[in-house]
Formats: structure tokens, sequence, C-alpha cells
């Protein structure tokens, strides 16, 4: 099975070794590049780590900053990886260390034994 991966967003890091500590810093060398993103989204796009993120707008980011995909976005392994169940395994069996679930709160089904 292959690695699942993530990755860490390091615009805010990026910026501020470019001298560029607020977002709104970004607004207008983005719009220069048309780019026109509304203040709130220039934040969160620095703020927080972005799920989707257009082309354009990542080449845009890296001709302003003057940097690499590299130094932007790194890959890491995806933490939280869970191993799924063995197969045979009793799904009224409590859930084991680190895994999620509602099948140690179900009731046991009942035995019906014939007379």
């Amino acid at each position: 099975m292959a690695a699942k991966l993530d990755y860490r967003w390091h615009l805010r890091e990026v910026m501020a070794t470019r001298g560029m500590f607020s977002t709104t810093d970004l607004g207008p060398l983005l719009a220069e590049r048309g780019i026109d993103l509304s203040p709130s989204q220039i934040y969160r796009l620095v703020a927080e780590r972005p799920e989707r993120l257009s082309l354009r707008t990542l080449m845009a980011l890296l001709d302003i900053l003057g940097c690499t995909m590299d130094e932007l976005i790194e890959p890491v392994a995806a933490a939280g990886a869970r191993r799924r169940r063995a197969a045979g395994a009793d799904l009224n069996d409590p859930p084991g260390p680190g895994e999620a679930g509602v099948g140690g709160f179900r009731p046991r089904r009942a035995r019906i034994v014939p007379e």
C-alpha cells in the first residue's frame, strides 16, 4: 500500500523572509498579475493551509515572492494514518487503540436457542 502524503504550507514564513508581514501587502501584487482575491480570501490563503489553489494563483505567488514551489509547499507523510481491522474481527469488539468507532457500544445480538 502506498504511503499517504500530506503537505505543509509555508506562505507566511516565506513572506516574512521577504519582509512582508501583512496580508494586505499581497493584494495589490496579486492584482498586478491578474489575480483578484478579496481581503478575506488573501488572509485565508496566508493564515490557513489551502485545500484548493489554482495554478495561476500559485504561479503568481512564486513570482511575487521569488521562491520555488519547494520553499512554499513541503510534502510530508500523513499523520494519523490508521491500520485497517483484521479481516475476521468482530464488529462488536471495542475499538483498539487509535481506532474510532461505535462497535464497542452496540448491544450484543441475542442468541435464540431452540427448545
